[in-house]
């Protein structure tokens, strides 16, 4: 019988030798802690990357990764417009790493029903808008029809909107433009969308670009920008850079942490608390594995004794007990594991955590579990707690002696 197989079965029959009566509640509430450690970080490494995602998502949905304007250093919601038939742009469509290029044009009106009176920015999409994204944060309604050969007279306007102006569905919306001469539109509603973000929710609602450009007296060639998605987010910052140098002088890239600064900073210092709490919990859990590694030590004194008086060396004493340790280190985090990913199906399904999304962006907590994110915890979890139990084990491996042990009571 080889010498790990050995050790593995000395390690089983400590584990369930019925005899030791004081320690196994101890090995018990230890798989315990262990468990609720690790579910405390899987929850939060789970949250922070749904939260991160959720927001991120709700931001591409509303425009893109990258958006290509007029280089303006003060922007605003009518910018100089600009060709969208330009060499660049089918440079980009055929770069296998860039998914869509949708074209769009912004302008500044007024909405006004019977008693109220509220400012807007209509953002004008055309066939090449990415809808699918978009439909996710609609409440009420259907999509724009940009395909058509005649101008969707329809509109989509936020929940804030609806909510302020009593609007809904079907309704019909009068909205006017202060420009020389004044002009004047009339839409019907054709959905409610919510994203939770202020800076969409209280200021755009969506129409067909025709619109924008005959409002303007543009041409249909002409558009306020072009808006650029990417298939790998991870590679936002280097397509950002892709995209800005085959751009004419006068045109601009931008990134949504370029735009929307503010948003991914606020989101940036989850990482900090969320490293701080993956510190603390691991320190409690390096604690209990040792609590419970010496009173395991503590109560096998006389069977240690005894087989090193049977010959066996102190590294084979250290390998059977630091097996002990492992398979109550692997069982609490097999169970952690489990609680957390169920939660997390749970809460994808369901949403029955609440959030105010007047303060988090969003009605409730979403939950993402990265494969690698998940399995990289576990590893770092039990190769810490293990490498930090050896060095204890070592010592008190060698202190022990058969004569010691014999007299131990």
């Amino acid at each position: 019988m080889s010498n790990t197989r050995f050790h593995f079965q000395l390690a089983n029959r400590i584990l369930k030798d019925k005899g030791n009566r004081f320690s196994r509640p101890i090995v018990a509430l230890s798989v315990c802690g262990v468990s609720l450690g690790l579910v405390i970080m899987m929850v939060a490494i789970g949250i922070t990357s749904g939260y991160k995602r959720e927001i991120r998502d709700k931001v591409i949905a509303m425009g893109s990764h990258i958006r290509i304007a007029h280089y303006d250093e003060n922007y605003t919601y009518e910018q100089v417009p600009f060709n969208k038939s330009q060499p660049f742009v089918e440079q980009l469509r055929q770069n296998p790493d860039i998914a869509s290029v949708q074209n769009f044009a912004t302008k500044v009106g007024i909405v006004k029903t019977t008693d109220q009176v509220e400012g807007i920015v209509l953002k004008g999409m055309d066939a090449t808008f990415n809808q699918s994204l978009f439909r996710k944060n609609i409440m009420e309604g259907d999509s724009l029809c940009l395909g058509d050969t005649v101008a969707d007279n329809h509109i989509i306007i936020s929940k804030h909107l609806s909510d302020k102006l009593l609007l809904h569905v079907g309704d019909k919306v009068q909205t006017y433009f202060v420009q020389d001469p004044p002009r004047a539109r009339k839409f019907t509603v054709a959905a409610i969308y919510q994203t939770g973000l202020p800076e969409y929710d209280e200021r755009f609602a969506l129409v067909d670009l025709r619109h924008i450009q005959k409002l303007n007296d543009w041409p249909d060639s002409l558009v306020s920008g072009i808006e650029v998605l990417i298939r790998d987010y991870d590679r936002i910052a280097e397509m950002g850079e892709y995209v800005h140098h085959r751009l004419p002088l006068e045109l601009k890239a931008e990134t949504i942490y370029q735009i929307y600064p503010e948003i991914f900073e606020w989101i940036a210092l989850f990482d900090t608390n969320v490293a701080v709490l993956l510190l603390i919990t691991t320190c409690v859990c390096i604690v209990t594995m040792m609590c419970i590694f010496f009173i395991v030590i503590l109560e096998q004194t006389q069977t240690i004794g005894i087989l090193k008086s049977l010959g066996m060396k102190t590294r084979h004493v250290v390998h059977t007990f630091m097996i002990v340790a492992g398979r109550i280190l692997l069982r609490g985090m097999l169970v952690g594991d489990a609680i957390a990913l169920l939660f997390g199906l749970l809460q994808q399904r369901f949403h029955f955590v609440k959030l105010n999304p007047e303060t988090y962006y969003t009605d409730f907590v979403p939950v993402h579990y990265d494969p690698w994110a998940v399995i990289g915890l576990n590893l770092g979890v039990f190769v810490i707690c293990m490498a930090v139990l050896v060095i204890p084990a070592w010592v008190v491996g060698r202190k022990i002696t058969p004569v010691n042990a014999v007299r131990f009571e």
